[in-house]
């Protein structure tokens, strides 16, 4: 796969030049590539945030250059608009910022700004209600009826129905209840598989991440310290617990196994995987 975006050299500053000054993210060098579910993980205050602003334009770098395919998305600013309908943010808790008076017109909100017909519109509004898992006929209701998971979908579908060749989600299953989360990611999943887009996933969760990425990035210190699948990552567990992160329930199981003599894998990080990886520890005793 070839990258859709690459962050080079980017530094974004806060208070610079008062006595607050404070780099967010340093020096900082990352592809995105074309067609791949990325998980980016961190602690709090590592620069995730930050990070992904700046990936749709809404934070302009201190210095250096955010690449939408070759191109510098800041090299002409009159044109970063639509470097935002290309690059798609769901923020955290997105649903407070609903406002229209339903949730088609919600939903509806980008495609307009983006100069469409309304036969366009339509098409994208209920093809991005399905994707995001919100029944047809919620469309016509006030999003402020919804419940709280309903929101985060006419929210995230406002994001898709503008069909971005990238689409960011910061913390998408915050809040959510462990039946909500399960039915939102799979929403999320079946998107990423129909419809090739390249997907970026900022979770606090290693489960979550574990079970959904194909590629890991890890900020700590306002940089990255490491990147690659997730069993290359979760390979290195004691290095993401020395800089503030855990690992997934599963890789968990697997550490405390092997401190305890049983010579396991410790980078399992699914349950799938630690079922394999036992089921060969049991066979190769009966072969003994």
């Amino acid at each position: 796969m070839k990258p859709i975006m690459r962050v080079e050299h980017l530094t974004h500053t806060y208070g610079e030049n008062t006595p607050f000054c404070r780099s967010a993210v340093k020096n900082v060098n990352m592809e995105i590539l074309e067609g791949e579910f990325l998980g980016i993980i961190g602690h709090t205050g590592s620069g995730k945030s930050t990070l992904i602003q700046h990936l749709n334009g809404l934070l302009k770098p201190t210095s250096g250059t955010i690449l939408l395919g070759d191109r510098d998305i800041w090299a002409d600013p009159k044109k970063i608009r639509e470097v935002r309908f290309k690059v798609g943010l769901v923020f955290q808790y997105p649903e407070y910022q609903l406002f229209e008076e339903t949730a088609y017109k919600d939903i509806a909100f980008g495609p307009k700004n983006m100069g469409l017909d309304e036969g366009e519109i339509d098409r994208r509004v209920r093809a991005a209600a399905a994707f995001a898992g919100l029944r047809e006929e919620l469309l016509d209701k006030s999003p402020f009826d919804l419940s709280g998971g309903q929101k985060r979908r006419v929210a995230i579908a406002g994001v898709i129905a503008m069909e971005p060749e990238v689409l960011i989600l910061d913390e998408p299953s915050a809040g959510l209840d462990p039946a909500g989360r399960r039915s939102l990611l799979e929403n999320i999943r079946s998107y990423h598989r129909e419809k090739g887009t390249t997907v970026v996933m900022v979770s606090h969760s290693m489960d979550e991440v574990a079970e959904n990425v194909d590629r890991i990035v890890v900020l700590a210190n306002a940089g990255v310290v490491m990147s690659g699948t997730p069993h290359e990552v979760f390979s290195r567990a004691q290095e993401l617990i020395d800089v503030g992160l855990n690992v997934p329930q599963v890789t968990q199981v697997a550490m405390a196994l092997r401190e305890r003599g049983v010579e396991i894998d410790p980078a399992v990080y699914t349950v799938p995987d630690l079922r394999r990886a036992l089921g060969a520890l049991k066979g190769g005793r009966k072969g003994c």
